[in-house]
């Protein structure tokens, strides 16, 4: 990493947010690039089937939801991260983990992702927080007592943004929210990966929003082109061309501004808890605040040493990673049984 603009690991982080629950990777695992490949490479989680369920949106498009049910007064929402989906194994390790613990589950997928084209022009972005809390409501009308948060890199800002813009109108069955390698600096993270050294990454991005980039254009010629495409190297030029006119923002710069939940971590009025790891290869340094001005009174994060962009493996027991048990004890803790 020692060409980012900012490095992670130099960052000389306060008492405040050293890690409760220390994680200790693996000696063969302690780099932020094996931690962040390894899950999606060789990691597999059995999960029984859930209950799916399309969710109609105001503007007649819909979302695609996997319920996970067992009678529980209190559920856990999982939001994943960007290009994922609710089948990915870090969302079923988490769900699995928090189904053993009482908790009901609900993993959902933004527009586009899952296997379903959406209907609308529009598809997902780090901001769209009208989607969530489209899903937060109807949680609650289930009649749940208790409702807490959980989300992945993109779902992650998805989440604390989602929190911020709630504020003092949050609603008081939402009792919190755990969030990991969260990209709160959406500007910063667009520059992190399009260094040198995250090309495998950033192929990887552009490639697979290269299908639903094309049906949006057969569907829609009149509002966007592939022409050009395969000469798109970052998200500079991907949000520029595509997700700010989309999402009705003026320009990738506007869109990342008003996205990054960096600037809203003040306003949250439940307990949140950001786990970032500091060798995350996606990660700027500002996506490691570590002041009262910035976190606010009721955001805490914690900084592991070691992690990478959503690994933080372990090899205990019944197969569960660090951060799923993390998750566990915080929201048990929120919300004891």
């Amino acid at each position: 990493m020692s060409d980012a603009p900012a490095s992670a690991s130099t960052l000389r982080l306060s008492a405040e947010v050293s890690s409760a629950r220390s994680y200790r990777a693996p000696v063969w695992l302690r780099n932020g690039h094996a931690q962040s490949i390894w899950p999606s490479l060789f990691r597999r989680v059995r999960l029984v089937s859930p209950q799916s369920e399309i969710l109609p949106t105001p503007d007649q498009d819909e979302l695609h939801l996997d319920w996970y049910r067992q009678g529980s007064g209190r559920v856990a929402v999982i939001c994943h991260g960007l290009e994922g989906h609710s089948r990915r194994p870090y969302v079923l390790g988490l769900a699995r983990a928090l189904l053993d613990a009482g908790w009901d589950v609900l993993a959902w997928n933004y527009r586009s992702c899952g296997g379903v084209m959406n209907l609308q022009p529009r598809f997902y972005h780090s901001g769209a927080t009208d989607d969530l809390d489209l899903v937060v409501r109807h949680c609650l009308r289930q009649g749940y007592q208790t409702l807490s948060l959980a989300g992945f890199s993109m779902g992650g800002n998805l989440v604390l943004q989602y929190l911020g813009e709630q504020s003092e109108a949050v609603d008081s069955r939402i009792a919190g929210a755990i969030t990991f390698s969260v990209p709160c600096d959406l500007a910063g993270g667009a520059d992190v990966l399009a260094l040198p050294s995250r090309r495998l990454y950033m192929h990887r991005f552009i490639r697979d929003l290269k299908p639903k980039m094309a049906e949006k254009a057969r569907r829609f010629p009149d509002l966007l082109s592939l022409d050009g495409y395969d000469q798109i190297r970052s998200f500079h030029q991907f949000d520029e061309r595509y997700t700010a006119p989309l999402h009705g923002f003026a320009s990738a710069g506007d869109y990342w501004h008003r996205a990054s939940s960096l600037y809203r971590l003040k306003d949250i009025r439940v307990p949140a808890l950001m786990v970032n790891a500091a060798d995350d290869p996606f990660l700027s340094r500002n996506c490691f605040p570590d002041s009262p001005a910035m976190l606010g009174r009721w955001t805490k994060i914690e900084v592991p040493r070691h992690g990478g962009h959503v690994g933080f493996v372990e090899f205990g027991r019944e197969g569960r990673y660090w951060s799923e048990q993390r998750a566990v004890d915080f929201l048990s803790m929120l919300v004891p049984a």
